[in-house]
């Protein structure tokens, strides 16, 4: 019997702090057939991702947020089951922007074939993916490292992190990580190759970033903000390059009033010719059919390397994601959401 409903999960409502389980709803509806030029996708796999939290919020920011009682955004990897479309057949492995649900319908747009022959599928949502081609731009354009430069990276042993370390390294550049818990550190260290990591959930963290970074830093990738931001920040080299990628540690933080720490970041901005940038990988779209023959060829002689985190079931994606943002995660972490 053909399969005629849909699960998804929605947005039930705008966290304050922290998500909790209440701020997502599962929802089952009728699946739509497709019309003229369109197709239909049965999910695969989801992607998790911390920039989803912005998404949450109705705040300004860079995309649209999710509207309250619509479909958490998300990229998936799909197979075409129904078409319509020219473009596109039955049995098509695809990567598209469908969210957290189980079908969806598409016009084509934003779609882009997959050959599982050529790479497993999930690596589109990871390293050959968004977040691969995030620390491939964010890196080589705004961090620019230089053969024996100091490149530090928080989050390491995550998807953007450990991507980042290793194209250092590739470049000429010292990979210092930064990642939480003996094992994670242990995975950055040996499998991954960087030449030094710390452990921020140690008390002596700042410390032992500084004896890692016995020249100082030359190019920070930010991932994360808060304390890890303020152990980092006395070590910065003139002229460092700080691309900013992601703050996980303040997504959940309610502004309060307290001590006003700008005049004084402005300063040594000043002082020491920092450059600090924000970026969205989508600005250096251009820079796609290089990252994907770069990152296809370090992959396939083994000088980049990649670990999955990979959970069943959609309606687990809730609960996954909230430990996403707390760290519990350990690699790209990712949602089966059909065989």
């Amino acid at each position: 019997m053909a399969i005629q409903t849909n699960t998804r999960i929605v947005l039930a409502a705008r966290p304050q702090g922290r998500p909790k389980p209440s701020d997502f709803r599962i929802e089952t509806v009728d699946i739509v057939e497709p019309g003229e030029g369109e197709l239909l996708l049965q999910i695969l796999y989801l992607s998790l991702d911390p920039y989803m939290r912005g998404r949450m919020n109705a705040a300004r920011s860079y995309a649209k947020p999710v509207e309250v009682d619509s479909v958490m955004e998300g990229g998936t990897v799909a197979r075409v089951i129904k078409s319509r479309h020219t473009g596109f057949a039955q049995g098509d492995i695809v990567l598209s922007h469908s969210g957290w649900q189980g079908f969806a319908l598409s016009d084509g747009v934003g779609l882009r074939k997959l050959d599982p022959a050529t790479a497993p599928v999930t690596t589109a949502l990871g390293v050959l993916g968004m977040p691969g081609f995030t620390a491939y731009a964010g890196l080589l354009t705004i961090g620019k490292p230089k053969p024996g430069e100091t490149v530090v990276v928080a989050a390491a042993s995550g998807a953007v992190g450990s991507a980042v370390g290793q194209i250092a390294r590739i470049k000429g550049a010292r990979a210092v990580g930064i990642a939480g818990g003996a094992e994670k550190c242990a995975f950055v260290r040996r499998e991954l190759g960087f030449d030094a990591v710390v452990d921020h959930r140690d008390d002596d963290f700042a410390a032992q970033l500084k004896a890692a970074c016995p020249d100082g830093i030359d190019i920070y990738f930010e991932n994360v903000g808060g304390p890890v931001w303020d152990a980092v920040f006395p070590l910065l080299n003139d002229f460092a390059r700080v691309p900013v990628c992601g703050l996980i540690a303040q997504y959940n933080v309610v502004a309060e009033a307290g001590v006003d720490r700008l005049p004084a970041l402005m300063q040594q901005v000043l002082h020491r010719s920092l450059t600090i940038r924000g970026f969205i990988q989508r600005e250096f779209a251009d820079q796609r059919p290089a990252f994907y023959r770069d990152m296809a060829g370090w992959i396939a002689s083994g000088r980049v390397r990649y670990r999955e985190d990979i959970v069943d079931g959609l309606e687990i994606a809730p609960q996954a994601f909230m430990g996403l943002l707390e760290g519990r995660n350990f690699g790209k972490l990712i949602v089966r959401v059909a065989a």
